[in-house]
């Protein structure tokens, strides 16, 4: 087991275990925390499970950690680590189950005091216009080859559809849409669960929640965003439903043979991998970023719900309850990108498996309006907590290869948050502190309290102390919608 005293801290933030720990590492591993959240990461398997990252065959630089790091499968949730073209690997287990699962943001003009005497009424209506639940299926009917669309082109399909605005797409990560994607490369199975879940919520951490920002730290940034302080944003948090969960399964089956073809030694099964230049690989990806489309279009047509909801509520209540989009980001992905390592500008995949992609200022695909600022970054807190707004640096880029913390993080498993509280008992105290709750399930709340997450509070401050990336606003809810 790793413990304290095998790291060295090469920065405030910054902690390191060389790669001459284990004969088997190619790289560090680094993990970004403060000492007492250093030590809270040592208390289950994700230390060790960066440590294995770093054997990886084609990794560069070093195999990261961001502050909100807990266990996953294979990787660490938190985990980052580029590999190398053409013969670095990819991991399922670096992109995790839910692919594409990220957070979309609106800002409006809306002031939220304007809306405290409907926001139960608010609450409903999004409940009902956004379905959730485990298998859940939604008010979309596809034809087979509608749905491949879907695959294809992501959110570009969803403004054909009717369910964007134009003005959404350069407000979304790729702009919603990966042309890679291939949707020959992915099962029957996987089509059967996901054919008519576009526009679904789901269940387990995925929320809708109606916010108010309460604060503003970087008043131009803001501005470009939208964000005004006592106005009124909405957060949006899904993926790709069980269509990316059987994506993955699929290819964590596939590739448990692919490594003994390709001669790969791996330090946990549950890493398994492919090179990227071979067959297996590349099919992955296509299947991959076809799940990635999906979950882009699933949170486009969800956006579409809420505003919809939102005018039934308010229409001819308010002069404007219309919704702008901030910015939509993944933060369950593998991205081919180009980065500077050792000093040299090198083509490789980047897996950010509960890492949000922190792009700094300048970035080319973001909106004129972003360039000077930097890609936006989503972070949602634990249900019932504060949630922030932040931005990509400079230092992101030649740091953590663009990225930076998604989250809370989990220090309690689901199993263990229902023994120790009552869904009812938090429904309770959230509307007692003025937040309208509505969910699917009891048990589904008392999952999600917020004692089973790190504080999201020292994970932010961590982040834009360290300097990879920089507090904009914060947002605090006023209704939760739940599956």
């Amino acid at each position: 087991m790793v413990q304290k005293q095998d790291f060295r801290r090469i920065e405030k933030y910054v902690w390191e275990i060389p790669a001459t720990y284990r004969d088997d590492m190619r790289v560090p591993a680094r993990i970004y925390a403060s000492e007492k959240m250093l030590e809270v990461a040592l208390r289950d398997r994700s230390v060790e499970q960066l440590v294995n990252v770093a054997t990886l065959p084609g990794v560069v630089g070093y195999a990261l950690a961001m502050p909100d790091i807990h266990q996953g499968y294979g990787f660490p949730i938190g985990g980052v680590a580029a590999t190398k073209l053409p013969d670095g690997v990819i991991s399922p287990g670096g992109v995790g189950y839910d692919i594409g699962c990220g957070i979309r943001v609106l800002s409006s003009n809306i002031e939220a005091e304007a809306i405290r005497p409907y926001l139960n009424d608010l609450a409903s209506a999004v409940y009902r216009n956004c379905p959730s639940g485990v298998g859940r299926g939604g008010s979309v009917k596809l034809s087979s080859k509608q749905f491949d669309r879907v695959l294809q082109m992501g959110s570009k399909w969803a403004l054909d559809a009717g369910y964007a605005y134009p003005e959404d797409i350069p407000r979304t990560e790729s702009h919603g849409h990966f042309p890679q994607a291939n949707p020959a490369t992915v099962s029957k199975r996987a089509r059967e669960r996901g054919f008519d879940q576009v526009g679904t919520l789901g269940a387990g951490n995925h929320f809708i929640e109606i916010d108010i920002v309460a604060e503003v730290y970087d008043p131009e940034a803001a501005e470009a965003m939208g964000l005004r302080k006592g106005h009124v944003a909405v957060q949006i948090h899904t993926g790709s439903r069980g269509f990316g969960h059987q994506v993955c399964t699929d290819y964590v089956r596939k590739f448990q043979e692919v490594v003994h073809r390709y001669n790969i030694r791996l330090a946990d099964r549950e890493l398994v991998c492919a090179p990227l230049d071979s067959k297996e690989g590349r099919d992955y990806l296509g299947a991959m970023f076809a799940a990635a489309n999906f979950a882009f279009a699933n949170r486009q047509v969800l956006t579409f719900h809420v505003r919809r909801s939102f005018e039934q509520v308010l229409g001819g209540k308010l002069s404007d309850w219309s919704l702008r989009q901030v910015y939509d980001i993944a933060h369950n992905m593998a991205k081919l990108e180009r980065h500077k390592v050792d000093g040299k500008m090198l083509d490789v995949c980047v897996h950010r498996k509960g890492a949000t992609r922190a792009f700094g200022p300048g970035f080319e695909e973001l909106p004129d309006e972003y360039r000077p600022i930097g890609q936006p970054v989503l972070v949602p807190g634990s249900m019932g907590t504060a949630s922030y707004i932040l931005v990509g640096t400079e230092e992101s880029m030649s740091k953590t290869f663009g990225s930076t913390c998604h989250g809370a993080g989990r220090v309690m498993s689901r199993r263990q948050a229902k023994k120790k509280v009552r869904g009812s008992e938090i429904r309770q105290q959230m509307e007692r502190e003025g937040i309208a709750v509505k969910a699917g399930s009891m048990a589904g709340l008392a999952e999600e309290a917020s004692i089973a997450y790190k504080d999201v509070e020292m994970v932010v401050d961590v982040v834009h102390r360290a300097g990879i990336a920089r507090k904009v606003a914060r947002l605090e809810p006023m209704a939760v919608i739940k599956g």
